[in-house]
């Protein structure tokens, strides 16, 4: 191991996950956040087979079942007036070794917080970065003029990072046309252990329970042409939502009136970047490649990349890790985030021809080759970077 220290900036899903990946073979690790405390709150997200094996392979997949977190049976698509079935992605079809599973993004930080711990990572809370510096020493310039310096240092800032920008130039993100909010009500709705898509003329509602079934994530998606914001915490009326999903009936009608807090965001278009690594200094999760929610893959490439990176610097030569890790990632990164970007399209059908045809072939394959539906996800779901080749 010739990187024998490393700085992670962040303290998120991919910075956490990267620290303990790091620590819990031997380097020494400092992890930085700008915020007082590491939390996360009010919000669920889905971590499919492929997360779930970087979660086990770190050994934290029974702390997650300890907190309730719950196994995805089924992904429904389902019509926006009453909420009558489209299809149904059984993903517990063949499936037995590779769990889908529903938590709140509050338990995974906390669980990936309690392994960098355990991990002796060092863990510096209150402080902000405004550069990072790559170099035969790369460096970490704070807020307040401080510098810190590693053998390693790993950008998981997110969409907003500033190495990305010093390593690929200033981000020119597009506005995608479309907003999302997100809200958790309690599960007063016999929701089932299943992700549900409630598909609707330019918007479409994804819900799923959480914490034991307690609770129902929401994120309910609309195209619209006003520019909205990009950020997960601006908070918005939860009238905005219901008159944005006015018409929308069954199980969904009756969860978007039950929202009492919501958040808004817009969704922007970010290219992957070009560059992932220079001088000792590495980009991991959306600060490397920013992906629309349509494919509930960003938490997901973000362990993916923990994994990969730290399993790079710790067996490959050092000249060569950081290149390694940037070209096992950047092709699958960049895939993902097109077929995500395709499946708004598919869920946004105007009333008509067209709408009728595809959900017509979506019921037909749904009945006669339920096996060919969710196969047509293993290249996603049932790629395991930790699997030695």
């Amino acid at each position: 191991m010739a990187i024998s220290n490393a700085m992670v900036i962040g303290g998120g899903i991919g910075g956490l996950a990267t620290a303990a990946c790091l620590s819990r073979r031997g380097m020494a690790v400092t992890l930085l956040e700008q915020a007082p405390v590491i939390s996360e709150v009010g919000a669920g997200l889905q971590i499919s087979p492929n997360g779930m094996a970087v979660l086990r392979a770190m050994g934290l997949e029974p702390q997650l079942k300890a907190r309730s977190a719950v196994r995805g049976e089924a992904v429904v698509l389902q019509d926006y007036k009453a909420g009558k079935q489209v299809a149904r992605l059984d993903l517990m079809r063949g499936q037995a070794d590779h769990p889908y599973m529903f938590m709140h993004r509050a338990d995974l930080i906390d669980v990936l917080f309690g392994a960098a711990k355990r991990g002796n990572v060092s863990i510096e809370l209150g402080l902000q970065s405004d550069a990072c510096l790559p170099g035969p020493l790369p460096q970490v310039k704070l807020a307040d003029g401080t510098v810190r310096r590693a053998k390693l240092i790993v950008d998981a800032t997110g969409i907003h990072s500033k190495t990305r920008a010093q390593l690929n130039g200033a981000a020119k993100p597009r506005f995608s046309g479309q907003v999302a909010w997100r809200a958790v009500v309690p599960n007063a709705f016999n929701h089932p252990n299943e992700a549900h898509v409630t598909m609707g003329p330019g918007r479409h509602l994804v819900s799923y329970p959480l914490r034991g079934g307690k609770l129902v994530n929401l994120v309910a998606v609309e195209e619209r042409s006003d520019w909205a914001p990009e950020g997960w915490s601006i908070a918005d009326d939860p009238a905005n939502l219901r008159r944005a999903f006015d018409g929308f009936g069954g199980r969904a009608g009756e969860m978007i009136a039950a929202v009492e807090r919501c958040t808004l965001w817009g969704l922007h278009l970010h290219p992957v970047a070009e560059t992932w690594h220079q001088g000792g200094v590495a980009l991991v999760g959306d600060a490397a490649h920013p992906t629309l929610p349509f494919l509930a893959q960003g938490a997901n490439m973000a362990l993916e990349d923990a994994w990969v990176l730290a399993d790079c610097v710790l067996n490959a030569p050092e000249e060569q890790a950081l290149q390694r890790y940037q070209n096992l990632r950047k092709a699958r990164a960049q895939r993902v985030i097109k077929a995500a970007a395709g499946n708004a399209a598919r869920y946004h059908l105007q009333p008509g021809i067209k709408r009728s045809v595809a959900h017509t072939g979506l019921r037909v394959a749904s009945k006669l080759v339920p096996g060919a539906m969710i196969g047509a996800f293993n290249w996603l779901y049932h790629h395991d970077v930790t699997a030695k080749n």
